[in-house]
């Protein structure tokens, strides 16, 4: 969880400054960030209050962005006692996580044998275990909370696929079990017999969750408010300078604050600072059905995905719909396209049928989003280049939401001043 942090320190650009300071454009990115209406927009206490104008201008830390990244690093700097401020140009919590289809999943992208042979054995471990924590602190930071954001916790089934057979699925198991991280391997006929899937194998784990995105999200928020906390709506920030002692940002509207730290969780909206080669961004699609859909009885307690490309995944919410997604392309505005709707959600649906036999019918929600991805399937969470006391927050991957655990875990203990030891593994890069 992450560590307290002592005492209250202003920043204050007024005073005597022993290097002169590093002035930045922090526009981020502007993207469009969902097509259509996502399931979640339809679902009450998704809000957050705000405000237009904060009380001060001084803070310990400011955050930009009121996401799930935004949102779980407010509730571990307040838990620190520190003194924040929340900004973001849109309205709180009506931004990419509103498109998450919340699969919390300890499993990261690249499964752990590849993950080995790109970064190392070590790190590749390391980074698994680091997921599983953070899905198990997740969990149990929203029950310790009472958030009300149907936090469940659950199991995930990894199904073989064209990216992905038998033999390598066994291998996987392999690598899983020596690194300490609980699993069962299905052949064709467990599969079969406990799940009616025709596949050639599968992964059988715990230590996976589902969610409301947004209700955790303004959940999270009105926690830290609760403590301190205030969120400024809208507030687009368009310019920093960090010096010896803090940060200052400009905003669109002529408003300075200044902190001793900031935090940008602008996910796909990005710092220039950030762009690399190890990342991109590219687009994805997906559905929820009417409630008390007919689905198999395991299904509820389960999250489900496999190792294709494109692949698919689907779970339950606890009002009998079932979400379902995938048929990611490498293009970043390519969810834009009405065709392309049409076609991915009716490729979701037979693919959903082919799996488990559901019949998902018309959908009652359809959306797509951009998406982003990096090279090991791996967050980025790091102060951006060139700077010591602006850090960056970039989720990406199918763990969005578990690396937003991470990454509130990391920044509040550096923070804090005592470095977490997998920092390492989220470096820039």
């Amino acid at each position: 969880m992450p560590r307290r942090v002592a005492g209250h320190h202003m920043c204050n650009i007024e005073v005597p400054l022993t290097a002169a300071p590093s002035r930045s454009d922090a526009d981020t990115r502007k993207r469009r960030l969902h097509a259509d209406r996502p399931f979640w927009a339809a679902t009450p206490h998704i809000s957050a209050k705000h405000d237009r104008q904060p009380p001060q201008k001084d803070w310990d830390v400011i955050i930009v962005g009121t996401g799930i990244s935004g949102a779980l690093m407010a509730e571990a700097l307040t838990r620190a006692k520190l003194r924040v401020l929340i900004l973001d140009r849109r309205t709180p919590v009506r931004g990419s996580s509103l498109a998450s289809t919340a699969m919390i999943q300890h499993e990261i992208d690249i499964p752990l044998h590849q993950l080995a042979r790109q970064i190392g054995l070590d790190k590749a471990e390391r980074a698994w275990r680091r997921s599983v924590r953070a899905v198990d602190d997740l969990v149990a930071l929203a029950k310790g909370l009472k958030l009300k954001c149907q936090m469940q916790p659950k199991q995930a089934l990894y199904l073989t696929g064209n990216e992905m057979g038998q033999r390598a699925m066994q291998v996987e198991m392999e690598a899983r079990t020596a690194a300490g991280i609980a699993g069962e391997y299905l052949n064709a006929a467990d599969l079969r017999a406990r799940f009616g899937i025709d596949r050639t194998g599968a992964i059988l784990s715990s230590a996976s969750a589902s969610a409301n995105p947004p209700q955790l999200t303004a959940g999270l928020l009105a926690v830290a408010q609760a403590r301190g906390a205030t969120v400024v709506s809208p507030a687009e920030v368009t310019d920093m300078a960090e010096m010896a002692g803090g940060v200052a940002l400009a905003t669109r509207r002529g408003q300075i604050f200044t902190a001793r730290h900031v935090v940008f969780c602008t996910g796909y909206e990005f710092l220039p600072q950030m762009q690399s080669r190890a990342h991109r961004i590219i687009s994805t699609w997906a559905l929820a059905s009417d409630p008390g859909m007919a689905r198999p009885g395991w299904l509820d307690d389960m999250l489900v995905w496999e190792a294709a490309e494109p692949y698919l995944y689907f779970r339950t919410t606890p009002d009998g719909r079932i979400i379902a997604g995938g048929e990611d392309e490498g293009d970043a505005e390519a969810f834009k396209d009405p065709a392309k709707m049409t076609a991915n959600m009716a490729r979701i649906a037979a693919k959903l049928e082919q799996v488990c036999g559901i019949r998902i019918g018309t959908p009652a929600y359809t959306w797509a989003a951009p998406f982003g991805n990096t090279t090991d399937g791996l967050p980025i969470i790091d102060a951006v280049p060139g700077m010591e006391r602006v850090f960056s927050v970039m989720g990406f991957g199918g763990n969005g939401i578990t690396y937003s655990m991470i990454a509130a875990q990391i920044i509040a203990a550096r923070i804090a001043g005592k470095p977490d030891a997998d920092a390492d593994l989220f470096a820039f890069r």
